[in-house]
């Protein structure tokens, strides 16, 4: 997530809002062709299509706002350490997609009972603008929560990032 890579110093400043703004038109767009799609289905559902994040009544698993929100500052804290880790100049060339392609796939493991996973507050923001209702009210948590998450990596990383 941006924001992380932001804290650790590891995006500029001035290409941050560009790059949030691109991001958010983006899933967006990706949403919007995701319920033209899925909306060609007989029994298509818009309150529960499109993958969107929720907790209480609208996680998948019933689990509380509590679990998911330190669900999803866990699991986007962890994200971010492992894509500033791999891709540190010391860390070994061509291997940062696999270490970062394993390790979103095990925070999905982890977190599609809990939320529906997000770690990135765009993907929450495109399902829910198309879908409305409880997902817009949700929507806030879903940007509260990975933005704590990738805060917090981003400090831990500049902290423990000891040039040898």
């Amino acid at each position: 997530m941006s924001f992380g890579l932001l804290v650790g110093g590891r995006f500029k400043a001035g290409d941050f809002i560009p790059y949030v703004i691109a991001q958010v038109v983006g899933a967006v767009l990706a949403a919007a062709v995701l319920y033209f799609i899925a909306s060609g289905h007989a029994g298509f559902d818009i309150a529960n299509g499109l993958a969107n994040n929720g907790y209480g009544e609208h996680s998948p698993g019933q689990y509380s706002m509590a679990s998911g929100f330190v669900t999803e500052v866990i699991m986007t804290f962890m994200f971010l350490i492992i894509i500033l880790g791999a891709t540190d100049e010391r860390a070994p060339k061509g291997l940062a997609a696999i270490a970062i392609g394993l390790g979103l796939t095990l925070i999905h493991l982890i977190s599609i009972p809990v939320t529906n996973t997000s770690v990135n507050p765009a993907r929450s923001t495109g399902p829910a603008l198309i879908t409305g209702g409880w997902a817009l009210a949700q929507l806030w948590f879903f940007w509260l929560a990975p933005l704590v998450g990738a805060l917090l990596a981003g400090i831990s990383y500049r902290l423990f990032n000891t040039r040898s």
